[in-house]
This record gives structure tokens, sequence and C-alpha cells, in this order.
């Protein structure tokens, strides 16, 4: 199967990354059918690793989640389709960080929720990664509390070129991806995504060793990535929103605020997911969404807001959904792991 590694330079400066999605030349092309090896950095840029670092004063506002690639993907047109499916994503490091931000977070003001209050306490945590046991050391800073919760990566931005020649900013989640924050976006998944642009230029990063549901302070256990995918385009199917397939669900997003129409564009992408997939009227796959789909949130902190849909793959016996690319590329990930 065709390979491609791609490692950046660990010792560039910040201001060189990149924080958009569109608007940047690729790094590289990929031909469909090809597993890219690559890493990405923390949001942070690795710059904030001690209980005693504030990232208010070491990081750059401008240069705050930086992104690998984009990657051009051959073939890939505006109607298309671009398939990622994630072989493996591991902790670089034996640490994690996470912090709270001033005036960022679910429960605090922000700059588009004003309120007289002051900023909460800036503070930051480390958590030790154990990646054989794999669990996530949090310790409290104002007491002897430890505990192990499991190790989950994640990729907390995942997307393509918007459409229209927009640039959009690596902190804003949207239909062409982006910072959706979603913790179902792990190892073993397969991601969606529009093709607006030639090439679709593929971008991802803000690896998260775990995160909640809703990223409440804003800020999950952050740390740099070794992440191995393959991709693919499927030609002429055009969806409006990121989808993901996992082996036990179909997975539709909506990004915006308020928080309850995030809600309706996930479920309303959901029920035509189902309808084109089962042949069923949009009120009759309306009723079976109704009643056998979950809706986890994946965040209420960034610019907009996230919301999942989740239907699970036993409500829907004999299904095959998009054509079966989701088990064809983990087949290609699983082989390609037995040769490593």
């Amino acid at each position: 199967m065709p390979s491609f590694d791609y490692q950046p330079d660990p010792d560039v400066d910040p201001a060189g990354l990149v924080y958009t999605f569109g608007g940047v030349a690729p790094v590289a092309s990929l031909r469909p059918g090809t597993v890219l090896t690559t890493w990405t950095r923390d949001c942070f840029a690795g710059v904030v690793r001690s209980v005693d670092d504030r990232s208010s004063e070491l990081c750059d506002p401008r240069y705050l989640n930086p992104q690998t690639g984009p990657f051009h993907i051959e073939g890939a047109e505006p109607g298309d389709t671009l398939a990622v499916h994630f072989i493996s994503i591991e902790p670089r490091e034996t640490w994690g960080v996470s912090t709270t931000v001033p005036f960022f977070g679910a429960l605090t003001a922000t700059p588009v929720t004003p309120l007289l209050h002051a900023a909460l306490p800036e503070r930051t945590w480390i958590y030790d990664l154990d990646r054989v046991a794999r669990t996530v050391r949090y310790r409290a800073l104002d007491s002897d509390f430890v505990v192990d919760l499991p190790l989950d990566p994640m990729h907390g931005t995942v997307g393509v070129a918007p459409a229209l020649g927009e640039v959009r900013n690596s902190l804003a989640p949207g239909d062409w991806g982006g910072n959706m924050d979603t913790p179902e976006m792990r190892a073993g998944v397969t991601c969606y995504l529009p093709v607006n642009v030639p090439g679709a230029l593929f971008s991802f990063g803000d690896g998260h060793a775990r995160q909640g549901e809703g990223e409440t302070c804003g800020v999950a256990v952050e740390t740099a990535m070794d992440t191995a995918l393959v991709v693919d385009v499927i030609k002429g199917r055009p969806c409006r929103w990121p989808r993901i397939e996992s082996d036990d669900f179909l997975i539709t997003t909506g990004s915006t605020k308020p928080l309850e129409d995030a809600f309706r564009i996930a479920h309303s992408e959901l029920v035509g997911w189902v309808a084109a997939e089962t042949g069923l009227s949009t009120l009759d796959a309306y009723q079976l969404v109704s009643q056998a789909t979950l809706t986890p949130v994946a965040n209420v902190v960034d610019t907009v807001y996230t919301m999942t849909a989740k239907m699970p793959k036993t409500a829907l016996p004999g299904v095959t959904a998009m054509g079966g690319v989701h088990a064809r590329l983990r087949a290609i990930g699983a082989a390609w792991l037995a040769a490593s």
C-alpha cells in the first residue's frame, strides 16, 4: 500500500506554523489510499510545560492550535467527499497539560458573553500519560487528590479548506470541520469531510489524551500526537457537514450558536443520512432517529459550539454506509499496523 511519512520541523518558530483552514499552500500531495504517518503539536505548540507556566504569558493568542498540513489529496474536487480513517493516534510525550484561560470556557464570562465578574484564576495542571497502562493521571493542585483516568486519544481539529475562498481560524469549527473537539474523533473511526476546493487541503491537530464531553473548562488534556491515517475520495457524493463512522455508530455533527441549533444541524443531517442509506422516507427516518439516537455534546467553549448525533448500527440492519468505505479503509489500516 502507498505510504507517506511527513515529519514537521520540531524546532520551527511557532509563528511559522499553520493556524487556519484555507489560505495556506499544501505541504505535500497524497494519492487516495495512501497511509500518512506524521505528528501534531499540542494546542500551545509545546511551550506550556509545568504547573508554573501560564499560557497567557507564554503564548501569542494569534498562534494557538497549530495544524499539521494542509495536504492536497489528488483527484478531490468540489462535490466529492474526503474520507479520513484514523489508524492510530498515540501521545508523542509522557505528559499532557490543561489550563484555565482568562475569560474562556463554559463556566465563565467570555468576550461574546460579557459579565461584570473578574476572570477566574489562571492555573495549569500537568498530567502523566502512561501509554502502557493506558491511563491519564490527574493531580489536584490544592489537595493531595490523585486519580487515574482512561487514556482516550483523539484529535480536536480535523478539517479541510472552507468553501468560497474563506480562511478560517483553527480555533473555530464549521461545516468544513475544524475545531469540533468531539471525543468521537479517535483511532478506528472514519471522518467524512466535504471537499470545497480542488485537492481538499486537509489539515488536523489539537491532540487530546482525553477530553470530557463538552470540554467544559475549554482545555482538554492537551498533548502532541503521533498519528497514522489513510485517505480516500468518494467521487460525486457530497456531504454538507462532517460525518464520522465507527464500527458501531453513524455520527453526524453540527457547529453553531445557540447550542440547540447545533443540535438541529446534527440531527437533520443524521435524518438525511439514514434516509439515504435505508431508502426510508424523511418522516420515517425522522421517527427512527428520534427513538434510537444518542446526542453527546462535543464542545460548548469554541467560537461556536458543536453537537453530535449517534445512530447505532444495530438499528440499521443490513445497511452498509457510504458504500463500505469505512470497512475498506479499516482493512488497509489493519494491514498497515500488522506490517509495522
